[in-house]
């Protein structure tokens, strides 16, 4: 019987932190060195907002590579393992997204093959089947155990996680007129969609009654859980906490939305009742 363990104690993890590094180097070298010759003259190289969206998404990259979170999900918890990739998905490459400027999208989209496939993949359908298919092959238990055994594999599931997430944000953020974003309507019933997207693998993973991921079944976990219970825990996670996050966006982006038609609205119904004034006046026939 596998017994509940501590949490291992902190080892350094300097793949992680030279990644990490690198991501927020080549951000900074961008902004120094390219923006000056590549931003829109009259506009800011890069703003503030910008600048603590990235730092943002670069500092939440490296929560979910580093200890604590790397090392339980890795050797200990699947659930936890869950939480590694909803941080990716809701926090990394949104605010990665909303921290490029427009002018280092286009010049890092600058090839033809590189703008054609990225116009493509962000609309509604590409997106979505992208980001899904990625979903899919991330969970396939043989590619998931790999994944815990083998450190470019590894690598590998990370990359895939952080590309397809960032792929799944750009028909709602993206940066660039050339590729624009979904109207308001239509982003809506985009996040619905986006947000069935993990039922059918938490659906496996909750009512399971049998380990999915023979890794896990192997080591011992926290907090007293068996693998069975660890595994629903994280198949709840999967879905409760991103459905939960892409409701209220929902909510958010209808409420905008509905704001914006009723001020466009505001200007004719205001001639409406100023005609209906003049006719009960007799001045308006």
């Amino acid at each position: 019987m596998i017994t509940a363990v501590a949490i291992p104690a902190w080892t350094p993890q300097p793949d992680v932190w030279i990644v990490v590094g690198l991501v927020a180097a080549l951000y900074y070298i961008a902004i120094v060195r390219l923006g000056p010759t590549h931003a829109v003259p009259g506009q800011p190289v890069v703003t503030r907002f910008q600048v603590g969206c990235w730092a943002f998404g670069v500092f939440t990259m490296w929560l979910a590579s580093d200890w604590p979170i790397d090392v339980i999900g890795e050797k200990l918890n699947f659930s936890v393992h869950m939480v590694q990739h909803l941080v990716f998905l809701l926090l990394v490459a949104p605010f990665l997204i909303l921290g490029t400027p427009a002018w280092l999208m286009r010049w890092l989209l600058s090839k033809r093959p590189a703008f054609r496939t990225a116009r493509f993949l962000a609309r509604f359908f590409p997106a979505l089947i992208f980001y899904s298919v990625a979903m899919a092959v991330v969970h396939i238990p043989a590619f998931m155990d790999a994944s815990l055994r083998h450190e470019p594999v590894h690598f590998l599931a990370h990359a895939i996680m952080l590309v397809s997430s960032i792929v799944a944000w750009m028909p709602l953020l993206s940066p660039l007129p050339e590729i624009p974003r979904l109207q308001p309507p239509l982003q809506m019933v985009y996040l619905f969609c986006w947000s069935l997207v993990p039922l059918a693998i938490a659906s496996v993973l909750v009512f399971s009654t049998s380990p999915v991921y023979t890794y896990y079944s192997s080591v011992p976990h926290l907090w007293g859980l068996t693998t069975v219970d660890d595994q629903r825990v994280g198949g709840l996670l999967m879905q409760l906490p991103a459905g939960l996050l892409l409701w209220v966006i929902i909510a958010v982006v209808f409420f905008k939305w509905a704001g914006d038609e009723e001020r466009k609205d505001v200007p004719s119904h205001g001639l409406r009742e100023l005609d209906r004034e003049l006719t009960e006046m007799g001045l308006r026939k």
